[in-house]
């Protein structure tokens, strides 16, 4: 199992990479880990700030980057962003690492680095349907459910569990919380249904069979921790 400095070092890693293919570009850190609030659990949030002039042949080189620094299990584009000449929102999942370390790669040309109202309310850079794998998404929210419940936070696995199963068209878990709301106890019925969520994914997605039994096998690891 690997520790938080392993994180940490990915980090680094990661960081230098994409600083080394473009030495006129800059990273930055965001989320919990550079505010210093992370956890055991905390993904992986960087920014990639390159030169105009290379946002297109950085975005296509971003794969290739990041297997040099550890082999890319998937990689998948944010909808909202996936059109944008100017920025984007890559979701990566490395092998041999925990999926609650998903790095989330911002990719953005200097001149709107600090625009983060840019493209948010644009249509045109959204992805056009077809273009985005739903089953990929609600995987996503499976595993975010489990991050959830490892944290108390009972509520925010539910509305997780909730936005996955609409996502792919099937009917929601009947699930509860003690008394006490997000305070309470998750009712034990949780890990049925995030499984039920990670394999009716794969059954529209079959490539995605195997992160779903991950992603099972991650609930069950977990099952008592949001109790």
């Amino acid at each position: 199992m690997l520790c938080t400095s392993d994180r940490q070092a990915l980090v680094d890693a990661v960081r230098a990479a994409m600083e080394r293919d473009c030495p006129a570009s800059r990273t930055l850190l965001l989320g919990s880990l550079a505010a210093g609030t992370a956890d055991d659990y905390s993904d992986i949030d960087v920014e990639w700030v390159v030169p105009d002039r290379e946002f297109g042949a950085c975005l296509a080189r971003a794969e290739q980057i990041l297997q040099g620094v550890r082999p890319v299990a998937a990689m998948r584009s944010d909808p909202d962003f996936r059109h944008s000449d100017r920025r984007r929102l890559l979701f990566v999942r490395f092998a041999q690492v925990p999926l609650f370390w998903r790095l989330d790669l911002s990719v953005r040309a200097e001149s709107v680095a600090d625009d983060e109202d840019y493209d948010r309310d644009n249509p045109r850079a959204r992805a056009r349907e077809g273009e985005w794998s739903r089953p990929a998404s609600a995987l996503a929210n499976a595993t975010g459910a489990v991050k959830a419940l490892a944290r108390h936070c009972p509520d925010e696995a539910r509305g997780l569990l909730d936005r996955g199963f609409a996502r792919i068209g099937e009917e929601p878990a009947e699930l509860g919380v003690a008394a006490g709301g997000a305070a309470g106890r998750a009712d034990a019925r949780w890990p049925a249904a995030i499984a039920r969520l990670a394999r009716a994914a794969a059954r529209q997605e079959p490539q995605l069979e195997p992160l779903a039994e991950e992603v099972v096998r991650l609930s069950e690891e977990y099952r008592d921790m949001g109790r």
